[in-house]
């Protein structure tokens, strides 16, 4: 039987973190604000926070892995013992890094703490790997621009330090996040944490007089659609689609791998990874759950169960693609239909939070509107459930029709030990 390999979750928050763990994850990973490429929304920014999640995790036998991977200027060196000094004092599991500065830093500092490559240092070949292992790292995060093929090579030539891969979550048009957008256009350095995903913006092309652009690249028009060429490569036309909100001819598709999770236990891969610290807990346990029965099967020795790629398609998104594990043609990554987040099966819309006996009726706190005569599922570690809202009433006990949205609470037909689901309705 092979070797079941870790499921590493993002955590943003302390809740993040508890539903992370109540849905399979084996660790997470956050980071402190100062020096993390989240530097937005992450409730990991005080040393009292971190002690909090750390100690928790460990008292559940998990682990924490704290994030430092930025690419600081001269300005961050000279804080930067001081402020981890309390950090490494809490008992990280491990530090995720990726500016050889640092690490050197860290490792002459604290010999004794794991350190983990980050994605960020763009790791592609065996002789990286070899090099980071002989500084004392013990686990390399690959590039997310690996094949399969790529990955299988380097656990070959590298068997004695521990490799993780991303699996799902937000892609870049960059070379593993190294962009410059954002802090082009707005003065917000995603190498310093604080990314405005600026190539998820709308963009619309035009030109003043309706004739070609200037090389490096050339717009034409043809039975009015407007097309790419680019210099080096001639004839090769790439359309521009556009609707009423913008084209999105820089924005990505999502990353979903859980195909190839099977592959993936078989090379004998440590860690597979997750990406998305600012996204919500709802997020959290619905690729937690996915990817944690993905692994069980795979070391089971039992197929995928199709299932869980709808489960998936369920979470709002830009369009999926397995990235660069499989290769594809060039219109395969990039979004050019679907520039906003969209759900294609179901709508996170509340939060199961209390169980009136009397009433044999569960409260929701809701987030999104639902009806009488949707077809809803709640979400809990303990297993999924569907039902038809045939019943739903107010605090005062009368019958409603509507859930409107965020701020209301609602009371619905839904069995006790569904309490703490997240409530989602069928679309």
């Amino acid at each position: 039987m092979p070797k079941a390999p870790e499921l590493l979750a993002p955590a943003g928050s302390l809740e993040m973190m508890r539903t992370a763990f109540d849905f399979g994850a084996d660790a997470i990973y956050a980071g402190q604000p100062r020096y993390s490429l989240r530097v937005r929304n992450n409730a990991f920014g005080t040393i009292a926070a971190l002690k909090e999640g750390i100690d928790e995790a460990h008292a559940r036998g998990k682990q924490f892995f704290v994030v430092s991977n930025i690419i600081p200027h001269n300005a961050k060196l000279t804080t930067y013992l001081a402020d981890m000094a309390p950090v490494i004092a809490l008992k990280p599991d491990a530090l995720i890094m990726s500016d050889p500065g640092l690490i050197d830093m860290v490792r002459e500092t604290w010999p004794e703490q794991a350190v983990h490559l980050s994605v960020q240092s763009n790791t592609v070949n065996w002789a990286a790997v070899r090099f980071w292992k002989k500084l004392g790292l013990t686990r390399i995060i690959l590039s997310r621009e690996l094949s399969l093929e790529e990955v299988a090579e380097i656990r070959q030539q590298c068997p004695d330090i521990e490799l993780e891969v991303f699996v799902h979550g937000a892609l870049c048009i960059a070379y593993s996040g190294r962009c410059l957008l954002s802090g082009y256009f707005n003065h917000r350095d995603p190498n310093q944490g604080s990314c405005t995903n600026s190539c998820r913006w709308d963009y619309k092309v035009s030109t003043s007089d309706g004739q070609p652009a200037q090389q490096p690249v050339q717009m034409v028009r043809n039975d009015q659609e407007i097309l790419l060429e680019e210099k080096m490569r001639p004839g090769e036309l790439m359309p521009i689609e556009e609707d009423e909100h913008g084209t999105y001819i820089m924005n990505s598709k999502d990353l979903r791998a859980i195909e190839h999770v099977h592959r993936l236990v078989e090379l004998g891969v440590d860690s597979l990874k997750i990406e998305g610290r600012t996204k919500s807990p709802y997020y959290v346990a619905r690729t937690c759950q996915s990817y944690r029965q993905a692994i069980d099967d795979a070391v089971a020795g039992r197929p995928l169960d199709p299932k869980l790629l709808r489960e998936l398609d369920g979470l709002a998104n830009r369009g999926y693609t397995d990235g660069f594990l499989q290769r594809h043609h060039d219109v395969e990554y990039q979004n050019y239909l679907r520039g906003h987040s969209e759900s294609d099966r179901s709508l996170y819309v509340g939060d199961a939070v209390r169980f009136d006996v009397a009433r044999g009726l569960m409260e929701i706190e809701v987030k999104n509107h639902f009806a009488i005569g949707d077809r809803l599922e709640s979400v809990h570690p303990a297993g999924n459930h569907s039902w038809q809202l045939t019943r739903m009433e107010n605090a005062a006990g009368k019958p409603v029709d509507v859930a409107p949205g965020s701020g209301y609470r609602v009371w619905v037909e839904l069995p006790e030990r569904c309490r703490g689901a997240f409530i989602a309705r069928y679309v």
